[in-house]
This record gives structure tokens, C-alpha cells and sequence, in this order.
């Protein structure tokens, strides 16, 4: 048995359609030109404050710490009920359970801040399947520095882990934290799979339990 850490966005769940409408509310009440989705997604990663950095500088905003205060402000104000268009990703709910009941212990580590990740995972009726839930405002560290990973297995109950995730933060996470690192390939990542450090890479979730099985093995 171990401790299987899963990242949330872009692994667990595609949230990006969400993120998007939160973010372009926020922008259009500064005066500032919508993100399209692709674009919001590929701001996905690093917490809320940088995924809102981005957003400006991919309008050519540069750095005006109070325009970015204030998008940030109007960007998490809506974030924590930006859940009705997030779905899991196919098998995901399937693939828990099967872990679970081969007796596997699940946590989540996520750079999410954590009143958005409370209310998402209550909306999906996942929240009752990971313990702990750490976020991006769980700590004063956020991935990819290790702390957090570290911290997700420890309240696990330790011992053999794996971490599974689908981002180049999430990667570079996993090498930190000298963890194997299980890449789900159709999130958020925009590096080619082969320049990702990670120990076997999975394009369905009904092929996780057998990957875990084997690395365990």
C-alpha cells in the first residue's frame, strides 16, 4: 500500500473553462482584453497570483503591482464559485475508488488556493476522497519547492508514495521531493513529454491503478 498525491488541475479535473470565465470577469472590470481559453489554461500552474502576472503580461500590462492587486482581488472573489463547468477528466471517479479499495491512501497537492479547492471538490463529490488536502495557501512554500509534496505524504501516513500530475511544475515538484512521478499527459502541460522528468506517463485513467500496481510491484 502507499500514499498516492494527485495534483488537481489539469490532472484530476479540467477546470481551465472555469478559471477562464472567473479570470476574463476580473479583466473586463479592469478595462483589460480577455484571455481566450488556450490562453487562461497555459496560465494554470503556479497559484493565483502568477496565473493573474501572466494574464498581464500576455496583455502587455507589464508590472503595476496595483492593477494586479486589483484583478487579483476581483479574480478570487469570483474563483471560489467558479465550479459549475469543471468536470473530472473521464475515469477519474473510477480510478479513485479502485485505489482506494486496493487499499491505497490519496492525498491531493495542489497549487489551488484552498476555499476554491474546498468548494470544486464538494461540487464533484470528490472532497471526502483525499486526506490531507494541501494547497497553495497551505504553507508558506508552493510547488514546485518540495515542502508541500512532502507535507501531503507525511499526512498520508508516510511511507512509499507516488505523485501524479500532468504539469511541468508538477514535474519539477516531483524531482525535488525525489518522488516517482506518474505524468497524466492530456492536461495542462505545454513541454513535450520526453523533455519532463518523470517514471511512466498515462493518457487514461483507467490505466492508473495497473501503472500503480506496477511501480509498487
Amino acid at each position: 500500500m502507499a500514499a498516492l498525491v494527485f495534483d488537481l488541475d489539469g490532472t484530476l479535473i479540467d477546470s481551465a473553462p472555469d478559471i477562464h470565465l472567473a479570470a476574463n470577469a476580473a479583466l473586463s472590470e479592469e478595462g483589460v482584453p480577455t484571455l481566450t481559453l488556450a490562453e487562461a489554461r497555459d496560465c494554470v500552474g503556479h497559484g493565483a497570483a502568477i496565473f493573474v502576472s501572466r494574464a498581464m503580461a500576455l496583455r502587455g500590462l507589464g508590472d503595476d503591482p496595483a492593477l494586479h492587486r486589483r484583478i487579483l482581488d476581483g479574480f478570487l472573489g469570483r474563483y471560489e464559485g467558479a465550479v459549475h463547468l469543471t468536470r473530472p477528466y473521464p475515469g477519474v471517479p473510477e480510478a479513485l475508488d479502485a485505489l482506494r479499495g486496493a487499499g491505497h491512501r490519496l492525498a491531493l497537492c495542489t497549487n489551488k488556493p484552498a476555499a476554491p479547492t474546498r468548494a470544486v471538490l464538494s461540487h464533484l463529490g470528490l472532497d471526502a476522497l483525499f486526506d490531507p488536502v494541501i494547497c497553495g495557501d497551505s504553507l508558506p512554500q508552493r510547488k514546485p519547492h518540495p515542502a508541500p509534496l512532502h507535507a501531503a505524504v507525511a499526512g498520508a501516513g508516510g511511507g512509499p508514495a507516488i505523485y501524479v500530475g500532468d504539469s511541468e511544475v508538477d514535474a519539477e515538484t516531483a524531482l525535488a521531493a525525489t518522488l516517482p512521478f506518474l505524468l497524466f499527459t492530456e492536461g495542462y502541460r505545454k513541454t513535450p513529454v520526453a523533455e519532463l522528468p518523470h517514471t511512466r506517463t498515462f493518457d487514461r485513467f483507467s490505466a492508473l491503478p495497473g501503472l500503480v500496481a506496477e511501480l509498487l510491484a
